[in-house]
């Protein structure tokens, strides 16, 4: 191919190459953006003479044919901020990406009148009714009657058993899930979520078909005398069993984001496995530790179903707080029954509380531990 052909060829591909890039311009311009072409025949014709193209198609030579080419990077492809781009497409821009005002004020409505009626109402009405008989009416619901009296200490008791139980087996296994890879880890973490996806009935029952007087062990507790069922026992484990995801479930994710550096830094400067626990590995869980305490502290004290199949309902023995609650309230006791729904409802909001300041720390916690790992992008 001569000369004067080559450079007409040139001429017309890089002409096609720009009519590719211009079309780019009007989408960019409309968000405020114009492009810049990067490499090629484009940065190429957009830098030379306007006369070129025409010398080039009319077979003439360049006066610069000889010349050297020029050794300049090209231009890199980017977005550059104009000032010249009307502020109307931009508005436009916005206006897509948002809901019709009415949409937007019925979804308001329609929440907002939802968290009215099925949280709001019961709450007021809960202490409306405990208050209704006046304090000294509500003091002796709550202390004066002895059975209520003991509800409240065994649920002072099987709580915190059972949420240090799960605190042990919380950290042990978010520990193996996070840090290890091993045969059978998904089935270990699926089966930490299996209480979540098990009526609390059923659990109840299962620890029945396991301790009750027919069940798999129990010829050998009658045996020895050991009292599961329709005990204090009973109700540890299935209040055990309900909560049993909710520390695992916090930690895990915190873990995995803190990583293991500072720990494996630890080992190797020589501390061993309860020194790298208790001064690196807490210090950096404790707030995601904290949150899922609290949130197994509330899920305990409120469990009603499993404690219920296995507690035999004996007033003064095997009754916590919600089981004395239904009973008061199924022998017509309205104000004794609401005067300790009000105590529990204290609780909710006591842990309600609690668990959004626990939650910003935990989120801020996370969000550091995600800076401090992830690599700095230079602008």
């Amino acid at each position: 191919m001569s000369e004067p052909h080559a450079r007409f060829a040139m001429g017309s591909a890089a002409a096609a190459a720009v009519k590719r890039t211009a079309t780019l311009v009007p989408l960019r311009k409309s968000i405020g953006y114009v492009a810049r072409p990067t490499s090629g025949v484009a940065a190429t014709l957009e830098t030379s003479h306007p006369s070129e193209p025409q010398a080039h198609a009319s077979g003439a030579p360049s006066e610069n044919a000889d010349a050297p080419a020029s050794t300049t990077a090209p231009a890199p492809y980017d977005a550059i901020p104009t000032d010249s781009v009307p502020t109307n497409n931009i508005s436009n821009w916005k206006n897509a990406q948002q809901d019709p005002w009415w949409v937007r004020l019925t979804l308001i409505l329609v929440a907002v009148t939802s968290l009215v009626v099925l949280v709001v109402i019961p709450v007021v009405n809960i202490f409306y009714q405990a208050l209704s008989a006046g304090l000294h009416t509500y003091w002796d619901n709550l202390f004066n009657d002895p059975d209520t009296r003991h509800s409240i200490w065994l649920t002072l008791i099987v709580a915190p058993t059972a949420v240090v139980a799960n605190l042990i087996f919380g950290v042990a296994a978010a520990w193996a899930i996070a840090r290890f890879r091993f045969p059978g880890r998904s089935v270990l973490t699926t089966l930490i979520d299996l209480p979540f996806a098990i009526s609390p009935v059923v659990a109840g029952l299962q620890l029945m078909l396991l301790f009750g007087l027919q069940g798999y062990f129990g010829p050998w507790l009658r045996e020895h005398n050991i009292h599961i069922i329709f005990a204090v026992p009973g109700l540890i484990l299935a209040t055990m069993f309900v909560t049993l995801p909710f520390v695992a479930r916090e930690l895990i994710p915190v873990l995995e984001a803190i990583g293991p550096d500072e720990e494996l830094a630890a080992v190797s400067l020589g501390a061993r496995g309860w020194q790298v626990l208790w001064k690196i590995t807490l210090p950096n869980i404790k707030w995601g530790l904290l949150y899922g305490i609290l949130l197994c502290n509330a899920r305990a004290m409120g469990e009603f179903g499993a404690v219920y199949v296995v507690s035999g309902h004996i007033p003064g023995q095997t009754q916590t707080m919600p089981l004395r609650v239904d009973r008061l309230f199924q022998g017509y006791n309205t104000p004794g029954s609401f005067a300790l729904a009000s105590v529990l409802m204290l609780l909710a909001l006591v842990t309600l509380v609690l668990k959004t300041v626990l939650e910003r720390r935990t989120q801020r916690e996370l969000a550091e531990a995600a800076k401090l790992h992830s690599p700095e992008i230079e602008s």
